[in-house]
């Protein structure tokens, strides 16, 4: 941190309460909840927990990037364009569904393996971007770069899975500006995470607690922390005050467009919804295995 640096502070606190989503999953959803509805461009954020014969079945997409991190065990992929694989621990997928998309994420059980834990985050597509071809950006736990703002010895390590962060930059190039760190602090310590300025900016604890800024009290786990985006921030002044402290930040820059959502469509106007519903019912523009695709990993 340097005399010019300014620390963003936490304007709002939500704390992500577990509930059941797809087929048997538990997810913690702070973004996307009714307390935190829309926060430009992030649309939702669920830290989730697949017990055996849980999972997220073959489901649609539009409009929007999902990014699918996890944090445990490992979770199967496939999609109607004939797209598959497996995200393992410490692995990172981040899927642009652009103008349409099928697919299904379903759980890895195994004996002697932990259950899959992960985060989903939901990343609203520009208004010029949302009927592009679908793509895919993916890293295995050894192709996401780690940044050691105090030295590798030093018990923390910052896992850039897209932006810069102490000089290290990861390879993912999502469509709009968007920065998502895994802080780990095996003890306790302070770094100054810088953002560019403006951007819409938040925290989400999953282990021991977190300070924001030098005038914070700390915040436990579960809660989603939104920071504040004044024009003199330079980025934030991050405290773990307990070892084995984990979080993630993330920061993105807000859009200029209004959010028309209808489930797992993302649109920017009402006609754009009911244009995309009507392309799936008739299996179009995007959709046009919506009736004759199932995958060989969906069924439960």
């Amino acid at each position: 941190m340097t005399s010019t640096s300014v620390s963003r502070h936490v304007v709002e606190k939500v704390l992500a309460i577990e509930q059941a989503e797809g087929a048997g999953a538990r997810v913690r959803r702070s973004i996307g909840s009714t307390r935190l509805r829309n926060l430009t461009p992030f649309l939702m954020l669920d830290h989730f927990h697949v017990s055996k014969g849980a999972g997220f079945p073959d489901h649609p997409h539009r409009g929007q990037a999902t990014v699918t991190y996890m944090l445990e065990g490992s979770s199967n992929h496939e999609d109607s364009e004939g797209h598959k694989g497996t995200i393992v621990a410490g692995g990172v997928q981040w899927m642009c569904a652009g103008r349409g998309i099928i697919h299904a994420e379903m759980p890895v059980h195994a004996p002697g393996q932990p259950e899959p834990r992960g985060l989903q985050l939901w990343v609203d597509l520009p208004k010029q971007f949302k009927m592009v071809e679908p793509t895919y950006q993916e890293l295995g736990p050894d192709g996401v770069p780690s940044a050691f703002p105090e030295g590798p010895d030093s018990g923390i390590e910052i896992k850039v899975i897209s932006g810069k962060s102490f000089g290290v930059e990861s390879p993912v190039r999502p469509l709009g500006g968007c920065w998502f760190f895994h802080s780990i602090f095996k003890k306790k310590g302070t770094v100054f995470q810088d953002i560019p300025a403006g951007w819409t900016s938040f925290i989400y604890i999953m282990k021991g607690s977190v300070k924001v800024g030098t005038k914070d009290l700390p915040h436990e786990s579960f809660h989603t922390l939104v920071l504040s985006a004044n024009d003199n921030e330079t980025g934030v002044q991050l405290t773990a005050t307990e070892d084995n402290t984990e979080f993630i930040l993330i920061a993105g820059e807000p859009l200029d467009q209004k959010v028309f959502q209808y489930g797992p469509f993302v649109m920017t106007s009402p006609e754009e919804v009911q244009k995309t519903l009507m392309d799936y019912q008739f299996a179009k523009n995007g959709f046009e295995k919506a009736h004759s695709w199932k995958s060989k990993i969906g069924g439960l």
